[in-house]
């Protein structure tokens, strides 16, 4: 007589759907392990505290204007007198590192210019460029997940930590300090901003490709001796 599992054929693709499924689970139980939430600016969020990643700190002060040199011959010395005497150029510089491409240098430069010489013109001080160059600030704040004026000053003096309840209100006081400093010390702050983007990300001008040079041989001439 023949065994009765001869006549259940569906007992094997059971028994390999189980397996399967024990399988997956186990996967997703080792996935959800590891797993790490992410704030909305892109940050991680620790899945065991549930807070963000330290900030790191900016490559220099805001007042340290002069010291090194980088890969590209770009010293600090170049970037604090381009801030002092023409600071649309350094902030379109910071723009065209800061988005990876060409083109973007005049469509920024230009209108910072006119703000310029607009607000110099009618109220005696730059005053009206900021509010166009600060937020260039906030980008690079958040691309390297940079500490802020506010959350310094908090650290330095231990105070303000029941002003901010969650992390929209500090984004929106870093925001403000953004401008602030753009506003009151807007040289300082476009030195301190080319900078840090001069440490981290090249010029696209300075796009790495190799150059071939070709150099012919050179004449080569045959002495009697070797006749």
């Amino acid at each position: 007589m023949a065994h009765s599992d001869e006549f259940r054929p569906l007992l094997v693709n059971e028994a390999g759907n189980g397996e399967e499924k024990s399988a997956k689970k186990s996967m997703d139980e080792d996935w959800g392990k590891n797993f790490h939430e992410w704030t909305a600016d892109g940050m991680p969020v620790s899945s065991v505290l549930g807070e963000p990643v330290a900030r790191s700190h900016w490559d220099s002060t805001l007042l340290g204007c002069l010291g090194r040199n980088d890969e590209f011959c770009s010293s600090d010395f170049e970037v604090c007198v381009l801030g002092a005497l023409v600071p649309c150029v350094l902030y379109g510089s910071n723009i065209e590192r800061l988005g990876s491409e060409r083109g973007r240098f005049a469509n920024h430069c230009l209108p910072y210019s006119a703000l310029y010489l607009l607000g110099n013109s009618l109220f005696g001080w730059n005053c009206l460029a900021p509010w166009f160059s600060y937020s260039s600030r906030t980008q690079i704040r958040k691309r390297f997940n940079l500490e802020g004026s506010f959350e310094a000053f908090k650290r330095t003096c231990g105070c303000c930590e029941s002003l901010i309840e969650d992390e929209d209100q500090l984004e929106q006081c870093e925001s403000s300090c953004d401008l602030a400093t753009h506003l009151f010390c807007h040289a300082c702050s476009l030195c301190q901003e080319g900078r840090e983007l001069r440490r981290r990300m090249p010029h696209p001008g300075f796009n790495g490709r190799q150059v071939l040079v070709m150099i012919p041989p050179m004449e080569q001439t045959m002495g009697r001796d070797g006749l």
